[in-house]
């Protein structure tokens, strides 16, 4: 489906690149489009691209809604699948 998603910047790496983190997966994704991230920083992700920055609290409810409809298992069985 490819829905923007939240995650959590775990590391800050060269090159405008970041590592990522949700639900114990971790992704390497291009944070160029966003500027002041920090690690703890929550940002939107959508396909490899922070988008921009989220509140933790945002973040948190916003993956809480996805779970209860359902499509955040779908979202991060996509992550693992486009990882392998």
């Amino acid at each position: 489906m490819c829905l923007a998603i939240p995650a959590k910047v775990t590391q800050l790496l060269d090159d405008a690149m970041a590592i990522v983190a949700l639900e114990g997966i971790r992704k390497k994704i291009s944070i160029a489009l966003v500027e002041d991230l920090s690690v703890g920083d929550y940002v939107l992700v959508h396909v490899g691209y922070a988008l921009h920055k989220v509140s933790p609290e945002e973040a948190n409810r916003t993956l809480a809604l996805m779970a209860e409809v359902g499509v955040l298992q779908e979202e991060l069985d996509d992550i693992e699948e486009a990882s392998r």
